[in-house]
């Protein structure tokens, strides 16, 4: 099955993640060079290549071998969509701190509102569930476990890097 094959609901599932997720990358890039220009400072650079290598793997793989059913998985439909409420909620949290790098520096505040007043790493929680969710929803399982085994050793190493730097920052927003 090839993706001119794909029912109508998983053409409108698949182009919004593109979509968002090419908006998403403007939004980091602006902040990133915001904060860059406002005294932040990279960290974990050597293993940002491999997050674009994984997502947009995962995203390849999901086009070249998802074969969705005529009709959307209600859970799994529920589930994409809470996901992206919550991806929504996120963002709006931690609003022009929010990168796809971890930009950082002791005067820039740590964000606890908004999800991350309960969870420390919200965005990372998300994108677990997205990069599971979102194979599932289209038919593609073995890339929901495949993508989230890579995102797992990608997050372990990534979250290490982050809490450390975290550390370095004082007030709260």
């Amino acid at each position: 099955m090839t993706v001119f094959d794909w029912p109508v609901w998983a053409l409108i599932v698949f182009a919004y993640v593109i979509l968002q997720r090419l908006a998403e990358l403007a939004y980091a890039s602006a902040n990133t060079r915001r904060l860059l220009a406002e005294g932040g400072r990279e960290h974990g650079a050597k293993h940002y290549p491999l997050f674009i290598v994984l997502h947009s793997g995962w995203l390849i793989a999901i086009l070249l071998f998802a074969k969705p059913e005529t009709s959307p998985n209600l859970l799994l439909l529920n589930a994409f969509i809470a996901s992206q409420t919550f991806r929504f909620w996120t963002l709006a949290s931690i609003g022009r701190w929010w990168t796809t790098r971890i930009i950082s520096a002791p005067h820039f505040p740590r964000v606890r509102r908004g999800p991350y007043r309960f969870i420390k790493h919200p965005n990372y929680a998300l994108v677990v569930v997205e990069i599971a969710v979102l194979p599932l929803l289209l038919g593609a399982p073995a890339m929901a476990l495949t993508f989230s085994l890579l995102n797992a050793a990608l997050l372990w190493w990534r979250i290490r890097i982050e809490n450390d730097v975290l550390t370095e920052r004082g007030s709260t927003t």
